[in-house]
């Protein structure tokens, strides 16, 4: 079968497409054998490729697919309700290739009217989106409450900027200027990315992903607040935001760093939370979805968002599964404005 692997860490350069690939066995006890149709790329698959997040080399790319069941341990789908022919979604290793064996209890089934491409798109980025608009703050911010989300122009801050708002906070947004430019008014550029406040940063030379010191941002935070700051301060960028992150929060706020697009963010002292009394986490996905309950009630919400209008899912590109260094480039160059799948 056709798969991409990793032999060793590295840079795109890593990314090796074969076609020879030994199809996994018979499902062992618990699991189901998922023809892809297709893959969803995430950040998460370069720090993976990279070695940021290490892996026992060599492995299959990717932990974000959709498909059909073609087959399943004996015992496998009767506690679930699945059998073969269902069409699901899973977020496990190995999405990089024709077919994965999935634990059955990370399926998800696609609900009817619902394509599968749109499905898969929901897993890795609704899912976190999902937990860090409705859990990761539970109890620290109410309705009402500004949260400053970064990179709501792609990605997963596009749809955790939506959700937030769904929730009834107030959320400032940012993001580079090439993503708002088909926008004729900035304020319909914020209504699209479900923002109350846009903040718009200049792009980063040669790039198209946000310049962080091209605008004062913590500036513009503390005029939108009335010098309150965010109770929830969303951070996906990393290394170039995590300082004005922890300007921006509000006393008792909370600063949420979930991702590296950037680089990861440096050792800093913990008495720079002291002036606000503010609280830090760094979540993952996997630590909000651990039960199949929580997994399934999340997708679930999710997928209704989404077939009753409420959430704007925009897939950006498809590119094939043989292309998959260029699509690895597209994310990693910043240009993406919206989900970025792999058509397996």
């Amino acid at each position: 079968m056709r798969a991409v692997v990793i032999e060793s860490p590295g840079g795109i350069d890593a990314l090796d497409v074969r076609s020879d690939y030994p199809v996994p066995p018979t499902p062992p006890p618990g699991h189901a054998l998922v023809k892809n149709e297709y893959a969803g790329l995430n950040f998460i698959d370069t720090y993976h490729r990279g070695g940021l997040y290490p892996r026992e080399c060599p492995f299959v790319l990717g932990q974000e697919g959709g498909g059909t069941i073609v087959s399943m341990s004996p015992e496998g789908g009767d506690a679930f309700g699945l059998k073969e022919g269902d069409r699901v979604v899973y977020g496990a290793f190995g999405s990089y290739a024709e077919y994965t064996l999935v634990p059955v209890d990370k399926l998800v089934p696609v609900p009817d009217g619902l394509d599968i491409g749109t499905a898969v798109a929901c897993m890795t980025q609704g899912l976190t989106a999902h937990y860090l608009s409705s859990s990761v703050g539970a109890g620290l911010a109410k309705r009402g409450d500004w949260v400053l989300v970064y990179g709501v122009g792609s990605g997963t801050g596009q749809w955790t900027a939506q959700m937030a708002r769904l929730r009834g906070y107030k959320v400032i947004g940012t993001t580079s200027r090439c993503k708002v430019e088909k926008y004729n008014d900035p304020k319909d550029a914020a209504s699209a990315f479900g923002c109350d406040k846009l903040i718009v940063l200049e792009n980063a030379p040669g790039k198209s992903y946000a310049a962080y010191d091209s605008v004062d941002v913590v500036a513009e935070v503390m005029e939108a607040t009335n010098g309150r700051g965010c109770k929830l301060v969303i951070d996906g960028i990393g290394r170039s935001t995590y300082d004005i992150s922890l300007k921006c929060v509000a006393k008792l706020g909370l600063y949420v760093s979930f991702g590296n697009a950037s680089g990861a963010v440096p050792a800093f002292p913990v008495l720079r939370l002291h002036p606000k009394s503010a609280y830090m986490t760094r979540p993952k996905l996997n630590d909000y979805v651990a039960t199949r309950e929580e997994l399934l009630a999340r997708a679930e919400e999710v997928f209704g968002w989404v077939r009753e209008g409420k959430l704007n899912v925009l897939v950006d590109k498809v590119f094939p599964l043989d292309e998959v260094a260029a699509g690895h480039q597209y994310l990693e160059d910043g240009k993406s404005k919206g989900k970025i799948l792999f058509k397996v």
